[in-house]
């Protein structure tokens, strides 16, 4: 355990001192800085034309607002797990610097956790400072809480390990470029596939609605990402949403319970798979 703890630890600084964290934090605040000033003048302006005691159509804006913050954080959250991930063992195979730790009595298991745990901890801290923050700027500014704050933040966490867990197994195999260009290419075809099922899901052709409902289904199954994105917008949105399921960010189709569990087991077999081949990788 004390190894792990010790390649996470280093993680972190391998990850400092190329000032990643740095470089995230600041953008980071600069767009939570960005996001308060323009949610804060919306709301005023629309506070002024329908009057503050019309609180169910203020609410169904900030709702939408506040959706709309978190579906940039998790683009962006995203984006920084592939990022900051995806080099990580491939980078460090091709320039022989892994055989510095692996030549060491130290088990490859255990080089693989402790980097999966240094930049599962770094990603948490990361997604807890935007996506908190975007809730936290709606809250302080009009006492808006969504229904289920806690849930979305765990879907949106369990985006990112599945992301982290995907990048780490590609790194065992794949170069940092061709590894950035498959977990990026199998987030953007669970997107399209995602954007399909919901527009399809509006077509009054049950043909074409059964199709669009289907490619959702294959895509989320390929990569689960967007189905987790299209979940964390069903805890999100408001009750008067839901029911007429009708939102930019979601249809009336929502992913299962089912569907999260086997992201979660999706998330765990990536990770495992990934032990096997860096195992059998030869350094």
């Amino acid at each position: 355990m004390s190894i792990i703890l010790t390649v996470s630890r280093l993680t972190f600084y391998e990850a400092s001192r190329r000032k990643i964290l740095l470089a995230a934090v600041g953008l980071g605040s600069l767009f939570l800085i960005i996001y308060g000033i323009g949610f804060h003048y919306i709301i005023s302006d629309l506070e002024g034309e329908i009057g503050v005691t019309n609180r169910v159509q203020l609410n169904e804006i900030r709702n939408f607002l506040l959706t709309a913050g978190m579906f940039v954080v998790h683009f962006l959250a995203s984006i920084m797990t592939v990022l900051i991930s995806a080099d990580t063992l491939s980078g460090e195979i091709s320039s022989g610097t892994i055989q510095t730790m692996a030549a060491k009595p130290v088990r490859r298991l255990e080089i693989l956790t402790g980097k999966w745990l240094g930049f599962a901890v770094m990603l948490t801290f990361y997604l807890l400072l935007m996506a908190g923050g975007v809730m936290l700027i709606v809250y302080f500014r009009t006492g808006y809480t969504a229904p289920h704050p806690l849930r979305a933040l765990e879907l949106m966490w369990l985006n990112l390990l599945l992301l982290l867990s995907i990048s780490l197994l590609g790194g065992t195999t794949f170069s940092t470029l061709t590894n950035g260009v498959v977990i990026l290419g199998l987030y953007g075809i669970a997107f399209i596939g995602g954007w399909i099922e919901q527009i399809g899901s509006f077509m009054s052709n049950t043909s074409t609605n059964q199709i669009a409902f289907n490619l959702g289904v294959i895509t989320s199954l390929l990569m689960p990402s967007e189905a987790l994105w299209r979940r964390t917008v069903h805890e999100l949105q408001s009750p008067l949403v839901a029911a007429l399921g009708f939102s930019p960010f979601s249809s009336s189709y929502y992913p299962s319970l089912a569907m999260v569990i086997y992201a979660v087991g999706y998330t765990i077999a990536a990770f495992l798979f990934a032990i096997v081949l860096f195992n059998r990788r030869d350094l």
